[in-house]
């Protein structure tokens, strides 16, 4: 063994391993920075360079970029509300925040250090738990991670806000939404409204940005300043970094769920962060503070996405079954070099295996360190006048929902969530419940078919399911008893917002809005229940269930909406969070939307080259008001921008009407 560590050293100290891992570093940083890519795409792109290389820097330079993009990731969620990928969208609920709040570069110090923190735990615990994974990753059977995608639910307690009815009615909603497109059991198509664009769902990519960044974006375009609204920049990357020390039992705790769902195939970085932030919830005491800028809100889920990175190299090594979506692309390279995944890596090729897991360690370091070197001086975008950044973060959160599918339909679909996204936001209904649902909605029924398939009913004696069904009753009273508010302050308490919370009913200016958006959501369970009643009893059972049940708390909000007193706060409080103001608040984010729907609409009609071109002209000139000078030259900065970028990534821009009746050259076809 001490032989394996000394070869395994040496290899990974050599001049060539190490210039090429810092290539990759760079390269991953670059690719984490813009929003919405992640580590596939930034994967997909370098495993064509790949060819010819040796296996010692073909491995260097993909673990380079694999760790380094769950931290570098951090910037777009906290400093734009935009996540930077799957695996940091819980960093926006309270990054977000920070960062409004002018203390941008704390909640971005805070973030890396506590990414560093994790990639290094995640690389011990690899280093140590190689030898004995095998017989633990192999307990878990389809019963029990159907056990765990229910412990997932468990957080949307946690995340429900000041309404549990309102959280399960969100979490049903994306659980509906995650239901679409083909039936695992019986690959039957289920509520695609004939869209071709639906067969295969909705992605995961274009959920995120139209829930989070799509909201953001039109609210800070009605308050029209910038992101930091004039305040300082606060105390910086040090007093992040003495936060994370004050908190640090809880970055280890985070790590070590990191570590353990990162481990099981499947569940991934799509849903870690969020179990992180709800175990920081539960295990606070005061968690008045989250949501509106919690600094343990930003500690905690970024802990966690880094260390998942190790826990996912286990099943991915020492079975070829990959942990997460990137570590697919990550094994397609391995197989590539010439390194074959399998029994061999904690036998003959353990000193490959050694030197993979260290290389996370360092490649952790080197980027943690460049993040937090360059967190002082990219933080000070958040104090540019937001009507400069607008068209950039308009445009850039289009070109990376683009990446989804390459289909002018996911721009479309980025529209309608988006719109869904404000909705929710204004009327206190929690995102993030429904992101957990639309996540975890495949897997829990593909997980549920297989258990009852292989075990029968019976499943649910089994030692594992008991075991994890006891840790799931234990989540949810935890978050029954603790939740926060993701959708900001409380309104304050003036007559109206007494009259809200004592009487049940809501000023007759808000009722009408929040009562036609809760008969929309009753109208969206309805439709999942009438396409299922035309389904096989196994395409049919699970969004039938899920729609059912929600539907019954949607249908008990409409009513104390409408009818009655409110019995009990907090079950069934349909107060508006946020910063409310009256009738006209609740039209001013769509001025923000409008010019997010022009610019989806102008690509439809001459293609996203050309049609950002004319967007961002048009935007500069009439919303921002910036002179000639300024608009010719920040539009030619963004058109150059992006066209390296789809040149980088061979790939076409979105298509319109021009495109099919013009044969035009690249980029504009």
């Amino acid at each position: 063994m001490f032989d394996v560590f000394v070869s395994a050293l040496a290899e990974l100290l050599t001049w060539q391993h190490m210039l090429y891992m810092l290539l990759g570093v760079v390269l991953g940083l670059s690719i984490g920075v813009f929003p919405g890519l992640g580590g596939i795409a930034g994967l997909s792109l370098l495993i064509p360079f790949l060819y010819g290389m040796d296996s010692v820097t073909a491995l260097a330079m993909l673990i380079g970029l694999i760790a380094v993009i769950p931290t570098s990731d951090t910037f777009a969620s906290v400093l734009m509300g935009i996540p930077g990928s799957s695996a940091s969208q819980a960093t926006v609920l309270d990054g977000f925040p920070l960062a409004k709040q002018g203390q941008a570069a704390r909640a971005l110090s805070a973030a890396f250090v506590s990414s560093l923190f994790g990639g290094l735990f995640g690389a011990v615990v690899l280093t140590g738990f190689v030898l004995i994974a095998r017989p633990i990753i192999l307990a878990f059977g389809s019963a029990e991670l159907f056990m765990l995608s229910l412990f997932g639910l468990s957080m949307v307690g946690v995340l429900a806000g000041r309404s549990l009815a309102k959280g399960l009615a969100a979490c049903g909603i994306g659980l509906v939404l995650g239901s679409v497109g083909g039936a695992p059991a019986t690959g039957e198509f289920r509520m695609i409204l004939d869209f071709d664009y639906l067969y295969d769902g909705v992605p995961l990519v274009v959920v995120g940005l139209g829930l989070f960044a799509f909201p953001e974006i039109a609210e800070l375009l009605r308050r029209n300043q910038s992101i930091t609204g004039g305040a300082s920049l606060g105390a910086g990357w040090f007093e992040g970094v003495r936060d994370w020390m004050r908190h640090w039992f809880l970055s280890l705790r985070c790590a070590g769920i990191g570590c353990i769902i990162g481990a099981i195939p499947g569940l991934g970085g799509s849903v870690v962060d969020w179990i992180a932030y709800g175990h920081a919830v539960q295990t606070t005491k005061d968690t008045s503070r989250f949501g509106q800028g919690d600094i343990r809100g930003v500690i905690a889920p970024e802990s966690a996405n880094n260390a998942k990175e190790g826990g996912a190299l286990l099943p991915t090594l020492l079975f070829g079954i990959p942990g997460s979506g990137s570590m697919a692309v990550f094994l397609g390279g391995m197989v590539l070099i010439g390194i074959e995944p399998g029994p061999s890596m904690v036998t003959s090729d353990l000193n490959i295996t050694y030197s993979i897991i260290w290389s996370l360690a360092l490649a952790n370091v080197i980027g943690a360190g460049l993040c937090i070197a360059l967190a002082q001086p990219i933080s000070r975008l958040t104090t540019i006048p937001f009507p400069l950044l607008a068209p950039f973060m308009i445009a850039v959160i289009s070109f990376a929902a683009f990446q989804a599918t390459r289909d002018l339909a996911d721009l479309v679909a980025l529209l309608v969530l988006g719109v869904l996204g404000v909705l929710m936001k204004r009327f206190g209904w929690p995102r993030p419940a429904m992101l957990i649902g639309f996540v975890l909605a495949p897997q829990a029924e593909t997980y549920l078919y297989q258990a009852v398939q292989f075990y029968g009913w019976e499943f649910l004696s089994r030692p594992g399911v008991l075991i994890i069904g006891a840790l799931t009753a234990l989540s949810i009273w935890f978050g029954v008893r603790n939740r926060v508010d993701d959708t900001g302050a409380p309104a304050p308490a003036d007559a109206s917002a007494t009259a809200i919370s004592v009487s049940g009913r809501a000023p007759l200016t808000d009722r009408g809005p929040q009562i036609a958006f809760a008969a929309l959501v009753l109208a969206i369970f309805a439709y999942a229940i009438w396409d299922a009643a035309g389904q096989s009893f196994l395409g049919a059972v699970f969004p039938m269930g899920s729609a059912a049940v929600a539907g019954l708390f949607a249908l008990l909000l409409l009513g104390v909406l409408v009818l009655g007193e409110n019995a009990n706060p907090a079950i069934f409080d349909h107060e508006v969070h946020g910063d409310h103001v009256g009738e006209d608040d609740i039209r001013s984010p769509w001025a923000g939307a409008f010019w997010i729907a022009a610019l989806v609409a102008i690509t439809a009609l001459v293609g996203f080259w050309l049609g950002a071109l004319v967007f961002f002209l048009v935007f500069l000139r009439v919303r921002a008001q910036a002179s000639w000078t300024r608009t010719l030259l920040l539009t030619a900065v963004a058109m150059v921008f992006f066209t390296f970028l789809a040149n980088a990534l061979s790939l076409n821009f979105p298509s319109g009407w021009l495109q099919s009746a013009v044969d035009l050259p690249w980029p504009l076809r």
